[in-house]
């Protein structure tokens, strides 16, 4: 099979497009034949931290495609059925950049007829972690759907992001009123497509202000893209038993929080990192983000405030390139090019 590998941590460059053996299915595991593969952070930042093993490391968490074979203990119903596939490459060797992966038969999710292979690859990381942020707060529910935060507010910093555009859009389907902070007019427009209440520019408009004449007693949950950056602006927006959920890291910042202030509200702040969330909540996350694209909530693309760039299997490089220097939207492989 085709597949981009890399031998040795680096940057873009230390991938390279080969051909692998085809892996075979092992017992509660199946093979997909992938059409999408999505590229995260984490995809990078593994490229360039995280040695790979002996065989090399075939990177993506994410994906799309259709379930080829099976093995042992897997109902062989599954062989033929569209599925989108998440943490491939966590602690495994074949990751989505290629034709085919193997991963465990829970980690493959039913995507259906209607949803298109484009948006099953875009889904994954991101909107597993944006559920388990707008869900670990003790003022909201661990499940998303609608009419579950009816009533909350959340706050999304930076929803023109990948995990930001997934979690506006989660949000609104569980009707939330969602404020989002963005820095530039062209992703305010995204973010409002995405489904955003409240759209705040944080280079024109203080966001305290702001949020403070939509929501005087303070926000439910806040999606955290840069915690040392807004920490002061979070304390002050929190409401009463809100959480601040932070997921990204900015280049190894520490972060300060006002410890008193935080008593008062009786706040939480928690780290989000979603390959070690507990087991319960990821398939409770798992669960919601396929019933919202069953629902036909979940959108990619400009329309849905999250552009596709896509790139062929050939160029993963380039992709992973796009994805490191700050691409707005979502990048994806197309594995069949």
């Amino acid at each position: 099979m085709r597949a981009v590998v890399y031998t040795r941590n680096g940057d873009p460059a230390v991938l390279h497009l080969g051909e692998r053996p085809t892996p075979e299915p092992g017992p509660g595991e199946v093979r997909v034949r992938l059409a999408f593969a999505g590229v995260n952070p984490t995809d990078w930042k593994s490229r360039r931290n995280t040695p790979p093993g002996p065989g090399g490391q075939v990177p993506g968490q994410d994906g799309a495609g259709t379930v080829e074979v099976v093995g042992q203990g897997v109902d062989p119903a599954l062989v033929g059925e569209r599925v989108w596939v998440w943490e491939a490459a966590w602690q495994r060797p074949h990751g989505t950049a290629a034709e085919y992966t193997v991963v465990p038969a829970r980690q493959t999710v039913l995507l259906g007829a209607e949803p298109s292979l484009q948006l099953g690859a875009a889904l994954g990381i991101p909107f597993l972690t944006a559920h388990r942020c707008l869900t670990l707060g003790e003022s909201v529910p661990d499940r998303l759907g609608p009419g579950t935060l009816d009533g909350r507010t959340v706050l999304v910093q930076g929803g023109a992001g990948a995990v930001g555009n997934a979690a506006i859009q989660l949000a609104r389907w569980s009707d939330a009123t969602v404020i989002t902070t963005v820095s530039s007019p062209q992703k305010a427009q995204l973010a409002a497509a995405a489904g955003a209440s409240h759209v705040v520019d944080y280079t024109r408009q203080d966001v305290v202000t702001e949020v403070g004449k939509i929501v005087p007693d303070g926000v439910d949950a806040i999606v955290e893209v840069s915690a040392a950056r807004n920490a002061t602006v979070d304390a002050q927006v929190i409401g009463r038993h809100g959480a601040v959920a932070m997921y990204a890291d900015d280049g190894g910042a520490e972060v300060t929080v006002p410890v008193r202030a935080q008593m008062v509200a009786n706040a939480r702040w928690q780290f989000v990192f979603v390959y070690t969330e507990p087991r319960r909540a990821k398939e409770i996350a798992v669960e919601d983000v396929n019933a919202a694209v069953l629902d036909g909530a979940i959108g990619v693309g400009e329309d849905a405030g999250l552009p596709l760039h896509v790139f062929p299997l050939a160029e993963t490089a380039q992709a992973h390139r796009a994805v490191e220097e700050g691409a707005v939207g979502k990048v994806l492989v197309d594995v069949t090019a």
